[in-house]
């Protein structure tokens, strides 16, 4: 399914995001070591253990890039312009190696260009969840998203 332009946004309205991923060691290790990331919470498992959660806990930002990532083809593939920025970001609970993550997408506000007739501002809230269902990140994002090419005529 292509992503929907802006004119086909509504605010309220709800994804459910079919697509879901487990985060695997390998995943976890190259995303931290690819972002320069050496905390050893992240990477080194002997340290780990000895911390309150026993094993390595999955790099945050991959936790968000990923909650992000399952929306996009239910939303902005092929119809957005870019990011204007992600607010509000919580990490409520930790993503372990082997967790599965699922998110949801509501739409929380629509704002039309005055400058640009061809798009206009999605809000967007994301939320992650573990196989347990358990809320793991959240955040706020605006996207500059295409209007339907019929609506600028």
């Amino acid at each position: 399914m292509p992503g929907l332009y802006f004119d086909e946004f509504s605010v309220g309205q709800i994804f459910e995001h079919e697509l879901r991923r487990t985060i695997t060691e390998a995943d976890n290790m190259s995303f931290s070591l690819m972002t320069m990331n050496p905390q050893p919470l992240h990477i080194d498992r002997h340290f780990a253990k000895d911390t309150e959660w026993g094993e390595p806990l999955v790099n945050s930002l991959l936790t968000l890039g990923l909650v992000i990532g399952l929306s996009v083809q239910d939303t902005t593939l092929g119809t957005t312009i870019g990011n204007l920025g992600m607010t509000d970001t919580r990490f409520p609970a930790p993503v372990l190696q082997g967790d599965t993550v699922s998110a949801r997408t509501t739409v929380t506000s629509l704002r039309a260009s005055k400058s640009k007739p061809d798009r206009g501002v999605v809000e967007f809230k994301h939320e992650g969840f573990n196989q347990r269902g358990e809320l793991v990140c959240e955040c706020v994002r605006q996207a500059m998203m295409l209007k339907r090419p019929e609506a600028n005529t």
